[in-house]
């Protein structure tokens, strides 16, 4: 069966973040199995797709190299663009049933649009250790799925250089251990609103080149702190990171990228 390997929101190759997509299958591998080829691909995520008797309709889940995940961003929008542009599925929109609920991908001029549950987090003390282990106080620190660190400046953003060990262990009021987010204004002379980074130790990936999921909870943040609908991210991953906007869309938000196939292969291996 065939694997391909899409470089999620970007618009050229060896930008934005990798994620490994498998052919659909028409029924569940072993979730062992699927956490094997994960570790094999030792990308961020594996997708796994699953055939329905709605041709516009799968299942999909998400494995890390180290487990199965409830919600990812990138490798849902590689997944929607290898069912376009690999196997030729021509639907007005996709929909994918996941952990988190049923989630829409829709073609978007040249890149595509997913219509994702929006995550606005709260205001939080900062928890023990968080500074500490980003090496910055951070200005204001806020939790939903992930815990944000909002910081002063981009320059102070594309400085961190984390404790990653220490970082597994943090969480405060966040849903999960060991994800954190940091984030600032874009300086005035650039061509986006925000800049961030995102790390995840706690799922396995110590830090991760652009974050569909991280912008559930920073679309809205965002959105309410610049007073607009409409949020144009940069996730400034060190020689990758990827452009996201945002649209802030009641409780849900709409995340809107591009996507670059990299790579076809071939399994030598059954499920």
């Amino acid at each position: 069966m065939k694997q391909w390997t899409v470089d999620a929101f970007a618009s050229e190759p060896f930008k934005g973040n990798p994620a490994c997509v498998v052919e659909p299958f028409d029924h569940w591998p072993d979730a062992g199995w699927m956490a094997a080829l994960a570790k094999e691909n030792n990308q961020a995520e594996t997708a796994f797709l699953l055939r329905t008797a709605d041709p516009a309709r799968f299942g999909l889940r998400w494995f890390t190299p180290g487990m199965e995940v409830d919600l990812c961003g990138h490798a849902t929008l590689a997944s929607a663009h290898v069912l376009a542009t690999e196997l030729g599925l021509n639907v007005e929109a996709v929909t994918f049933d996941t952990r988190s609920g049923p989630l829409f991908v829709r073609r978007a001029g040249a890149g595509y649009e997913m219509d994702f549950p929006a995550d606005p987090p709260g205001l939080t003390d900062c928890p023990a250790g968080l500074a500490e282990a980003l090496g910055v106080v951070p200005v204001e620190v806020r939790a939903g799925r992930y815990l944000v660190a909002i910081l002063k400046d981009a320059a102070a953003v594309r400085a961190v250089d984390p404790d990653i060990r220490a970082l597994a262990t943090i969480q405060g009021e966040a849903g999960e251990t060991g994800q954190v987010i940091v984030c600032a204004d874009a300086d005035a002379d650039d061509d986006v609103d925000v800049v961030d980074r995102f790390f995840a130790p706690g799922c396995g990936v110590d830090e991760d080149p652009a974050t569909g999921s991280a912008h559930c909870i920073l679309g809205p943040l965002y959105a309410d702190r610049l007073g607009r609908k409409v949020v144009r991210f940069r996730q400034v991953f060190p020689g990758r990171g990827g452009d996201i906007e945002t649209e802030a869309a009641g409780d849900r938000v709409l995340l809107r990228g591009r996507a670059v196939t990299v790579i076809e292969s071939r399994l030598r291996i059954a499920a």
